[in-house]
């Protein structure tokens, strides 16, 4: 058996220090989780059910619980590189962060993907729920910089109150950071931040 500390942890790290000792088990076995709120047993429950795991969750005492595991043989181990989605806290804004790495979306014809890209930006803000944040890095970093066929649209919405973030190593590396037209520069920590605090990461 494993036994995971994750009080006063915010989500995904609950989900993500429980699957990493379901993969330490290596096999079959029982991984326990503190957690101090009721959402992240919903996240850890949930998360056990798309699995196949076991698992059941006791009430240890205020701001208390236990989430335990029983991962039998053969059972489905969590992949590296998972994204996790979090369910919001009663009565708070469901933050969605967009993370997009590349100018084109999908795999096949560069003009394609860089078509439905653009499309897919502009679909963005005609969602009745809009993103927090967009980030913006390694080859994305070109949409929010000047002659981006996307930048109108991402400048619509920042005036509705997006945040664009653009990485500012990605700019260096592409000779782009005085042609960036939209949104501000950002870091490796911030971009990291950013999506640890999401309910749900959207990658196109």
């Amino acid at each position: 058996m494993i036994q995971v500390n994750a009080m006063g942890d915010a989500c995904p790290i609950p989900v993500v220090k429980t699957k990493n000792a379901i993969r330490d088990l290596a096999g079959s076995g029982v991984v326990e989780t503190l957690v101090d709120n009721e959402i992240a047993v919903q996240n850890l429950t949930k998360m056990a059910n798309q699995k196949g795991y076991g698992v059941k969750s006791e009430k240890l005492g205020e701001n208390q619980y236990k989430v335990t595991m029983t991962i039998g043989e053969g059972a489905q181990m969590p992949e590296e590189g998972e994204v996790e989605v979090c369910l919001a806290e009663p009565g708070q804004k469901r933050k969605i962060v967009v993370a997009v790495s590349s100018s084109k979306m999908g795999e096949g014809d560069e003009e394609l993907g860089k078509t439905l890209m653009k499309g897919f930006i502009y679909a963005l803000g005609q969602q009745e729920i809009l993103p927090e944040t967009i980030l913006f890095y390694n080859g994305g970093a070109a949409l929010s910089c000047e002659d981006s066929p996307a930048l109108e649209d991402l400048k619509s919405l920042e005036a509705q109150g997006v945040e664009i973030l653009t990485c500012g190593t990605c700019l260096d590396f592409y000779n782009l950071k005085d042609k960036l037209r939209v949104g501000d520069v950002t870091n490796m920590y911030v971009i990291v931040e950013k999506m640890m605090e999401a309910h749900q990461i959207v990658k196109p």
